[in-house]
């Protein structure tokens, strides 16, 4: 047995343990839990572990962006490639969408922040059904080319739009309204600028808080479990009298309004965007955590993304004898995903249904995993037509 063999049965049979007795925890005990998860998000931005998480960077910068921006997007890519299985290599565009919903109107109209974000949402929604609606009869690598498609053609609107700033961009885009006054361990939290992020770190680990509890609700009812079937087996699941189809525009456009929320969110941060912050790069960074840290496992993905965005700041500046590793940063970045997926090809954090589907040998990416039947042998689709 080869070492790799070892560890990846080792993290498994762990992983295995841990979520047994999670599953027999008490509903006190669960909660408990959630809080600490919870008191320690709101702790990260502790001024000492800056010289441990990012020495060379700002720690409270970072925990907004790249971290918690790219959780929150990894949790609406989720949505799409984790739950329902389908493969989109244009998720960028919905964050565009929502961070251009931002910038255009508050900067020609004035609208106020906390109008403009259901608004973005919104519009990031209906971008997901127009994209969805005639591409969903698709599957696989062919639905993955039409997103990527869908996604530089957003990028090219606004390259060439002058509404849009063509590749000027869009300046002056004005912070959330701010009442401060509310300080908390020396936080002014609810007083929005440009040079303190923590405020911003903090309202996106309340969109994060809400978007969670509004996937697991959805995870647990007949939408979750029609995005199983769908996933194991689209064919089956047709048969059993599962509407695919709706269900699949469903998951698009759920995915979509949380990735145009995290780009409301950003843009009101950062004030000026231009069409360079959406290249293809950040959509496959984006699915490179998802699959990362475990396709369809909400703490994995969260997992996955903490580290994507973590890791390329945790190794600037680090010294390999007279050479500066800021020159070979991607490379070393890169080495460590692949180690990563070598030990853990299911990711850091698997459902147990993704893992079955991995241990079956067709949970690639270009059928999500399909045709394999969850644990106990028991299919999404008939559980889902049973309903």
């Amino acid at each position: 047995m080869s070492y790799f063999t070892t560890v990846r049965r080792t993290a498994g049979n762990y992983n295995d343990r841990m979520r047994d007795r999670w599953a027999d925890a008490t509903g006190w005990v669960r909660w408990l839990v959630y809080a600490l998860l919870l008191i320690g998000a709101l702790l990260l931005p502790y001024s000492g572990l800056k010289s441990v998480m990012s020495p060379q960077s700002d720690w409270d910068t970072i925990l907004f962006f790249p971290i918690s921006v790219y959780i929150l997007l990894a949790l609406g890519l989720n949505v799409v490639v984790g739950y329902a299985g389908m493969l989109d290599l244009g998720y960028v565009a919905f964050w565009a969408i929502g961070a251009y919903s931002m910038a255009e109107l508050s900067t020609r109209y004035h609208w106020s922040f906390w109008y403009i974000l259901p608004i973005g949402i919104l519009m990031a929604a209906v971008s997901g059904i127009i994209l969805g609606a005639p591409t969903l009869r698709l599957r696989g690598d062919y639905l993955a080319i039409v997103t990527l498609g869908f996604g530089e053609i957003v990028r090219k609107v606004a390259e060439n739009s002058n509404y849009l700033g063509q590749t000027r961009g869009v300046n002056m885009i004005p912070h959330p309204p701010s009442h401060p006054g509310v300080v908390i361990y020396g936080v002014d939290v609810f007083k929005y600028g440009l040079l303190d992020a923590r405020p911003y770190y903090y309202l996106m680990v309340f969109m994060i808080a809400l978007t969670i509890v509004f996937i697991k609700r959805l995870e647990k009812s007949r939408v979750g479990r029609a995005w199983a079937a769908i996933r194991e087996d689209e064919d089956a699941a047709e048969v059993m009298g599962v509407p695919t189809y709706k269900f699949k525009l469903l998951a698009f456009a759920i995915g979509a309004a949380i990735g145009g929320s995290a780009g409301v969110l950003w843009a009101s941060k950062v004030t000026f965007i231009s069409p360079d912050e959406f290249p293809f790069l950040l959509s496959a960074t984006i699915l490179a955590a998802v699959v990362l840290g475990g396709t369809g496992n909400i703490p994995g993905v969260i997992v996955g993304a903490f580290l994507v965005g973590w890791l390329p700041e945790r190794l600037r500046g680090v010294q390999i004898g007279s050479h500066e590793l800021l020159e070979y940063r991607d490379l070393f970045f890169g080495a460590i995903l692949v180690a990563m997926m070598a030990l853990r090809p299911e990711g850091l954090i698997p459902s147990r249904q993704r893992k079955a589907e991995m241990s079956e040998g067709s949970g690639g990416l270009g059928s999500m995993g399909a045709e394999v039947a969850g644990p106990g042998g028991s299919g999404g689709a008939a559980e889902v037509g049973a309903s």
